[in-house]
């Protein structure tokens, strides 16, 4: 790992008020580096950085630096969460039906949140979480059966 991207991500996690550990570094740079990793993935990352490290302390890490805002959390419908480094603007994502493969995308206006409800039951409204669903481009160029749909809708 490159000495001033750890340096920065160790003052963003000061920055943030949490303790600067060479775990929490690794998981920083893995997320930041990956692209929409599961937590397996993450794990792997932080091994190759640090050794050994338990799946748990990578779910309570990750839960840490989530709350903190450095690492963004997305759960598309039948998919397991994962893990981005963007966070703080407001995009959305495209997820692939067949693969499960992720994409981020800007929100068409700009400004959160993108869309507004016909109604708002009387909450102020912030954020609005848009995934969009079709097929990634090395999936549309492939026949794609049924049974890879299912659960996704």
């Amino acid at each position: 790992m490159n000495a001033s991207r750890a340096s920065s991500a160790a003052e963003e996690l000061r920055g943030a008020g949490l303790r600067v550990t060479a775990a929490r570094v690794a998981l920083l740079e893995t997320v930041r580096e990956g692209d929409h990793l599961g937590v397996e993935a993450i794990a792997t990352g932080i091994r190759e950085r640090v050794g050994h490290i338990s799946l748990q302390a990578v779910y309570e890490a990750l839960h840490a630096l989530t709350d903190a805002g450095l690492v963004r959390r997305i759960e598309p419908a039948g998919s397991p969460a994962r893990f981005e480094g963007r966070t703080g603007d407001n995009h959305h994502h495209i997820v692939c039906r067949a693969c499960g493969a992720v994409a981020d995308t800007d929100c068409a206006t700009g400004q959160a949140p993108c869309l507004t409800p016909t109604t708002d039951h009387g909450y102020t409204i912030d954020e609005a979480e848009i995934t969009f669903w079709g097929l990634c481009p090395a999936c549309s160029s492939n026949p794609v059966t049924p049974t890879q749909y299912e659960g996704r809708t």
